[in-house]
């Protein structure tokens, strides 16, 4: 992966309105500053807020673990069931402005100019798209998701195929395992895709077509005028911050409990909480060398590796396990995808209020905190793409994608119950004791070479792990140095424990669901700050030569 460069100038300083095209009137206010005390670039009042704030949240939960931990459930609750309905409208819209867009003349627009060229192959930028979007969570709900929703969720009322005792109904099978799919790749396509190209497009338009800083408040311009470099884009940074905190540890904390999950499976280490704090603290020391080392030397290292690793390991998936039945969950979960989007996309159904509240809305807010951080980086390598292939590209190709992951990972785990219910260690992790972080290793226990597949599982999950958190670090400090990309190395690293260290006060404060109540909490501004965006982005294109 290369170090594509934004087209802004690395201070934050806004540009003079006679070295742009544009028809805002950009503000002059000076927010440039030297460096303060250990090397921090503290002149922007983002960083001070954030870093102060990010540190006493982490000591707090230090101090008071189990109050820590009820405030956490209580958020959680609070956010996805009485708030399922807005995020689940708000990324609708989302999907439907990006449809929209693509119709509308003004999609002609070139992000950087009418002059602009793309400077990557699609080949190259497809890839970079999908590595961008790709996370810890497609090794953690892989085979997780699709069994899940097929065996105790039921989305849309679809009978389940497992009666109390077991045994298998074979009248519901057909219609369970689609359903089971098609819920999989509801939360992993087109809809969190539209909130990455929101996100991204914004920042490409007022970056490399208005000349703004590349930071979040610069997609506000439309709106606010000059006052995004006063303290309502402070504000908007600071969330921008915390969402892609809170969404980073998310990722942290779920790897850590499958990289743990994967040593007791291979190794017999214990399952415990104590576990996985250490491992954060050595992934967090590894990704601590990358991001000194910097985009080159280590996140682009990592990140190539990272994608290496992924594809070998779906390769040996697909040809060692049934090849047909993976294959045959992806076109039936595309298929069944297809027919049920937009009974899955009603935020009023009665008939799955589980479903809906405890997974859907969790991943709006999920796909939403890691806005900023993926919408900076597909930002930064679009350059060139007109707003039509920008949008086609980003919604289509890394869904496909990941239907294909999820399809063939879904589908053959699915089978394996149903050849065997008594045996499957996917049934009995999955439905019967519900362990999610061994999902992925009970499917594995059914193939061929079971060691060493899981030995890679677990390699994969810390490369991710490790490219997440050095990626969040270099993207965290952008945003509070005001959108500066060569921001002092000690920042960087600042923002790196600070990842780690919320990632683990997180997982003691209240584990799975402490990390859930950090992201739906921080998701449900920013999804509205978001929706703000659609607005300023069509007043912007509008404003643009075609």
């Amino acid at each position: 992966m290369t170090d594509p460069t934004p087209g802004t100038p690395s201070s934050t300083t806004p540009p003079d309105t006679n070295e742009i095209e544009t028809d805002f009137e950009v503000g002059q206010d000076n927010i440039d500053g030297s460096l303060g005390p250990l090397g921090f670039d503290i002149h922007n009042p983002v960083f001070m807020v954030s870093g102060l704030t990010a540190v006493a949240f982490v000591l707090l939960t230090m101090l008071f673990p189990d109050q820590a931990g009820v405030v956490f459930l209580a958020v959680r609750d609070f956010a996805t069931t009485k708030l399922d309905w807005l995020f689940m409208i708000i990324v609708n819209i989302f999907v439907l402005f990006c449809i929209a867009l693509i119709f509308m003349p003004i999609s002609k627009v070139r992000l950087g100019g009418q002059e602009a060229v793309p400077e990557y192959s699609y080949l190259a930028w497809f890839a970079m798209l999908f590595a961008a979007g790709m996370g810890i969570g497609l090794l953690f709900f892989g085979v997780l998701e699709p069994v899940y929703h097929m065996n105790v969720s039921g989305p849309l009322g679809v009978p389940l195929p497992i009666a109390e005792d077991g045994s298998i109904i074979p009248e519901n099978v057909e219609a369970a395992r689609a359903m089971g799919l098609a819920a999989t790749f509801y939360h992993w396509g087109l809809h969190g895709w539209a909130v990455y190209a929101i996100m991204a497009l914004a920042l490409a338009l007022f970056t490399y077509n208005k000349g703004l800083p590349f930071s979040i408040r610069s997609c506000f311009y439309p709106l606010l005028g000059d006052r995004v470099w006063g303290w309502p884009g402070h504000i908007i940074d600071i969330l921008a911050v915390f969402a892609t905190l809170f969404g980073l540890a998310t990722s942290l904390g779920l790897g850590a409990q499958q990289a743990n999950a994967g040593f007791n499976f291979a190794f017999g280490l214990e399952i415990s909480t104590n576990v996985q704090v250490i491992i954060i603290l050595l992934v967090t020391a590894v990704a601590l060398v990358s991001v000194w080392r910097g985009l080159d030397g280590g996140v682009k290292i990592l990140s190539e590796v990272n994608m290496i690793v992924a594809v070998l390991f779906f390769l040996f998936v697909l040809f060692v396990g049934p090849t047909l039945v993976g294959l045959d969950g992806f076109w039936t979960g595309l298929l069944a995808y297809t027919q049920e989007i937009i009974p899955l996309s009603n935020p009023f159904g009665r008939e799955d209020d589980s479903y809906r509240e405890g997974w859907t809305a969790f991943y709006w807010a999920w796909w939403v905190s890691w806005a900023p951080f993926v919408g900076m980086f597909i930002a930064r390598v679009s350059r060139g793409r007109t707003v039509r292939e920008f949008i086609i590209c980003v919604l289509l190709i890394p869904s496909l994608i990941i239907f294909i992951w999820m399809g063939v990972f879904g589908g053959i785990a699915i089978d394996q119950i149903l050849a065997s219910p008594e045996t499957s260690l996917v049934k009995a992790n999955v439905i019967d004791s519900y362990s999610p972080e061994l999902s992925l290793f009970g499917m594995l226990n059914e193939l061929p070479f079971t060691k060493i597949a899981s030995t890679i599982a677990i390699l994969l999950a810390l490369v991710f792990f490790v490219t997440s958190s050095d990626s969040g670090s270099l993207v965290v400090d952008t945003i509070t140095a005001g959108g500066k990309i060569d921001a002092p190395v000690p920042q960087r690293i600042f923002w790196c424990i600070v990842e780690g260290l919320i990632a683990i006060v997180l997982l003691i404060g209240g584990g799975l669901s402490a990390l859930q109540a950090g992201v739906t909490a921080t998701g449900v501004p920013f999804a509205i700050l978001m929706l703000v965006m659609c607005y300023t982005i069509y007043k912007g294109l509008r404003s643009e030569p075609r």
